[in-house]
């Protein structure tokens, strides 16, 4: 589905419709709101970060922005990419240029991020991808970027099989969709608490991703400057998030 016609159908009257690729704004969808920041392969500069050049983790939005200070860059948008361990090291697979970090976990296990099918989105070159962990393990895509999270919220069209319509889990929750063709990719955040179907429904139905990732749900966060928004809270591990000058303020950028 394209952009345009997605606003069509979730934008709340009154909302201001993006003026570039990269923006983001708030959308409704079944009764809550949620904002969306949309990325296009090629044009826009998605990067992740988890590691400062001092050895430290990044762990907030200020400080990856004042490690682009000083190449004249700033963040367009940001949002929490994935779970972390205490020490903020990430729960699975994590790769930038870099280096990476973590080992890729393809087996069930506690929590979230082990009710498999998990997955990992990729960045690579002009092109985006959700990749289910078991054939990114098997087909070993490239990667200029990866992080690894879990569930996937929408696999091939379908949303995860343990998603019930009647849960009563709801948080906070932020995550990743990509177009079938791989040239765009839509970062979410709930306004509000939502189930996991909710959220999954976001993906498949508002968005019409066939595949979406699940990022978190207890410390979702988002910068956006053009909202005037700038979570804060405990450090982070890693984050994601595009790159623009640091004279640019266009929406999105």
């Amino acid at each position: 589905m394209h952009w345009l016609s997605m606003l069509l159908g979730l934008v709340s009257l009154g909302a201001a419709t993006p003026a570039v690729a990269g923006a983001c704004m708030q959308l409704d969808h079944d009764g809550n709101r949620y904002t969306v920041c949309e990325v296009v392969a090629g044009r826009d500069d998605l990067r992740m970060w988890l590691t400062a050049p001092d050895g430290a983790v990044f762990g907030s939005f200020d400080r990856v922005n004042a490690s682009l200070a000083d190449q004249g860059l700033r963040l367009g948008f940001a949002m929490n990419a994935g779970m972390y361990h205490s020490d903020r090291s990430p729960v699975g697979l994590y790769r930038d240029p870099d280096g990476a970090a973590g080992d890729l976990v393809t087996s069930a296990g506690p929590g979230n991020f082990g009710l498999l099918p998990n997955g990992v989105f990729c960045i690579a070159g002009d092109r985006f991808q959700v990749v289910e962990s078991r054939i990114f393990s098997r087909e070993q895509p490239e990667c200029d970027y990866a992080t690894q999270s879990g569930p996937m919220l929408v696999i091939d069209g379908d949303l995860h099989p343990r998603f019930l319509v009647d849960a009563t889990s709801r948080y906070v929750r932020n995550g990743v969709g990509v177009s079938e063709d791989g040239s765009r990719a839509w970062f979410a955040i709930s306004e509000r608490r939502v189930t996991f179907h909710e959220f999954g429904r976001l993906f498949r139905d508002g968005l019409g991703t066939p595949n979406a990732l699940y990022f978190d749900g207890n410390i979702s966060r988002l910068h956006a400057p053009d909202l005037r928004r700038n979570d804060w809270g405990l450090p982070l591990g890693p984050i994601v998030g595009t790159v623009v000058p640091i004279d640019d303020q266009s929406p999105g950028g």
